[in-house]
């Protein structure tokens, strides 16, 4: 299955950007083919965004994957169209024992999940709950928790509280407020973080959570 046709350009930039084997090609060309399909029905992504699909979301999501380094089980929050995902679980299928668990409580959008990671196969798991309500039962175990566009940093770190607790790693698709969020966020959490510039989007950002614990 190949991309389609308008995004040739834009597929070879991102995986200038982020390179992967020809095995996480191909897995990754099943998911955009199948989400340009999807989101005529369903708005998976901005529909501005879909000329650039590969470099706005899919490069995107890849850059965190090195960030991650070896782990085996990795959980989503709020998935959506699935980034990063779905992107994330393409880049790590060739390992062994890998679980990767998107957290999605849109009937539909959970739908499309199932069926990506079938098409792609995947290593996927697909929670249809929200977050607060999935979190305390699926934490156990986890080596990254990530989001991306889901929430502010403090109500960020409420819904990754569970995973973080348990020594789980937090990256954090951000943009150019993350500093102030981090601002806010420290006013109820103790944050020991870092950042690294995205290689996607000029003013983006990576925030790499090590530690977080609720103030008093």
């Amino acid at each position: 299955m190949t991309a389609a046709p308008d995004s040739t350009a834009d597929r070879r930039e991102a995986l200038a950007l982020c390179p992967v084997s020809r095995e996480t090609e191909e897995r990754l060309d099943a998911i955009v083919a199948l989400l340009l399909k999807w989101q005529k029905t369903i708005n998976l992504v901005a529909p501005a965004t879909l000329p650039e699909v590969w470099t706005r979301h899919v490069a995107d999501s890849l850059q965190l994957v090195p960030l991650a380094g070896e782990v085996s089980r990795w959980v989503d929050l709020g998935s959506g169209g699935g980034f990063p995902g779905l992107v994330v679980a393409a880049a790590l299928a060739e390992r062994e024992n890998v679980d990767i668990v998107l957290v999605e409580s849109d009937t539909r959008k959970a739908a499309f999940l199932r069926e990506a990671a079938r098409v792609a196969d995947l290593p996927v798991t697909v929670v249809p709950m929200r977050i607060e309500q999935a979190a305390p039962r699926i934490a156990a175990g986890v080596e990254v928790v990530s989001a991306r566009a889901l929430a502010p940093l403090p109500k960020l770190l409420d819904l990754a509280a569970p995973f973080l607790a348990q020594g789980a790693r937090g990256l954090f698709l951000k943009g150019q407020d993350v500093d102030n969020e981090l601002t806010e966020a420290s006013k109820s959490w103790k944050i020991q973080a870092s950042t690294v510039t995205s290689r996607t989007h000029r003013d983006g950002r990576v925030l790499i959570v090590e530690r977080a614990e609720p103030r008093g």
